[in-house]
């Protein structure tokens, strides 16, 4: 059901452990819609008590991944507003206090186990198979006992006391889940260290900063039930819910974490366009009827809660390719401009000169066709480095250079092709009607004298069309280069 526009507040709350994967930036654009098309407000949160996994970077990358995309929040990190501190690090003493109120009431209670023993108790549990369920002590621990588990250096954290009775949650996109009793435990809502656990620091902060309705990721569905349950022991105001279908890769496989390539960055450093990637992901669980392309603005007025299913989303990376295709197709020059130039500064080694804008709009035109910008780079960056540097491929050195009757070959073609070359201006017009009247002369079609050019200043058979590939070299350096050719290949150039 389409929740209410009364204050209605969304929120994306990533740990920081690593870069931003789709899967979360997905998370993060529907939470973006919902709240655009409500007139409401979108929350960024950052949930760092995770102490062990905590990358402090990862902070200022998710930020950036999320801006790259077009994802801009109202209130939060990096903007401020009523609610803050942000980041739950700085709000260790409101979580304390929460907990303390629990304890105050008999709702929570400590406990004092180790790892260990813990670990003991699941391999009884296992041995009779039967699933561990923590075993509440029959005398509560008071604060004294507390206070002498510390003094024995033994971990001391507090359990929610979970009632007996089933909860049932109604989500938007699954229905009504419920959790039976005889399958839930007390859970740690205060860890030994002093940090809250997520599900006591996430009930907290939606509550306090006002977030009134939440979409995330199918995999906190079964963990829902612990957030009923404290919303309710501490009197919070209870969101609606609707959780997302897993993202799954065409081998019907989730996609993690651990699949870097499978995060923003690499898909902004691999040369598709943010705009390609915020449509494409739009449509990870999202029916739009059948249409597909979608502007930001689009999305906006299209999305609804409606059309998040429950079946799993299939992340098909040719469909993406396609989108990119079309859409770098489909771009200005302007535009193309800029998504190149944001290529090459996350790409600082990619070898294409940078801070003339006037060569990048030339290597784009001479590029018509890429896929991704870096096409670009795997066409023209060998057009920028040392004339030694790169190596010729043995396949193009066969099929092309050696290749043909005595007499004419690739190589002897590239050798006197090479004489018309050095007597030429070096044009777009003068570099045209040269080739074409050499292949006059000698009766070729262009693609057998384009070719073993090619191959001389690249190295393979892969470039721009042969006039721009020239018109990058430069006189001097195409020459050079067909010079190398021939002395590799066939003794001392003519």
């Amino acid at each position: 059901m389409e929740p209410s526009n009364a204050k209605f507040k969304t929120r994306f709350a990533p740990s920081p452990t690593g870069c931003l994967h789709v899967g979360g930036a997905r998370t993060a654009l529907f939470n973006f819609l919902l709240a655009r098309r409500r007139g409401g407000t979108f929350l960024l949160r950052i949930e760092d008590t995770d102490v062990d996994r905590h990358q402090e970077d990862a902070v200022e990358k998710i930020v950036e991944d999320l801006r790259w995309l077009g994802i801009e929040w109202d209130e939060g990190v990096g903007k401020g507003g009523p609610n803050g501190p942000y980041r739950q690090s700085e709000r260790l003493d409101i979580y304390r206090q929460h907990v303390g109120k629990l304890l105050e009431e008999g709702k929570a209670y400590y406990a004092f186990e180790t790892s260990e023993e813990l670990d003991a108790l699941r391999k009884q549990a296992e041995a009779q198979k039967q699933t561990f369920r923590y075993p509440r002590p029959d005398r509560l621990a008071t604060e004294a006992d507390a206070d002498n588990a510390r003094a024995q250096a033994r971990p001391v954290v507090v359990r929610f006391l979970c009632p007996s009775r089933d909860v049932t949650i109604h989500d938007d996109a699954f229905g009504d889940v419920t959790m039976p009793a005889g399958e839930m435990d007390d859970f740690v809502i205060l860890k030994a260290d002093g940090y809250p656990t997520y599900h006591a620091a996430n009930v907290v902060d939606d509550a306090l900063m006002g977030v009134t309705y939440i979409m995330r990721g199918q995999e906190f569905l079964g963990q829902t039930w612990r957030h009923v349950l404290l919303r309710e022991a501490w009197g919070l105001p209870e969101p609606g819910y609707c959780h997302l279908p897993l993202i799954m890769d065409m081998q019907g496989r989730k996609l993690s974490k651990r699949d870097g390539d499978v995060e923003v960055s690499a898909f902004r450093a691999a040369g598709y366009l943010p705009e390609v990637l915020v449509n494409f992901i739009s449509l990870l669980g999202w029916r739009s009827g059948d249409r597909e392309r979608f502007t930001l603005p689009e999305l906006v007025e299209a999305f609804c809660v409606e059309g998040i299913g429950k079946a799993n989303a299939k992340f098909d990376r040719d469909k993406l390719l396609a989108f990119n295709t079309d859409a770098l197709a489909a771009a200005g020059e302007d535009r193309l401009l800029a998504g190149f130039k944001d290529f090459l500064a996350v790409n600082p080694q990619a070898g294409i000169p940078r801070g003339d804008d006037a060569l990048l709009r030339r290597l784009l035109k001479a590029n018509t066709g890429l896929r991704t910008f870096q096409d670009v780079v795997n066409k023209c960056a060998v057009l920028f480095g040392p004339d030694d540097a790169f190596s010729y491929d043995a396949k193009a050195v066969d099929k092309v250079l050696r290749k043909g009757e005595p007499g004419a070959t690739g190589l002897a073609v590239l050798a006197d092709a090479r004489a018309v070359l050095a007597s030429c201006q070096w044009t777009q017009e003068a570099l045209e009607g040269a080739m074409e009247g050499f292949c006059r002369a000698t009766n070729l079609g262009m693609g057998k004298v384009a070719q073993p050019i090619r191959v001389a200043v690249t190295g393979t058979t892969i470039s721009p069309p042969i006039h721009d590939t020239l018109l990058f070299l430069g006189k001097e350096k195409a020459l050079a280069r067909i010079d190398r050719c021939l002395a590799a290949h066939c003794g001392k150039p003519r």
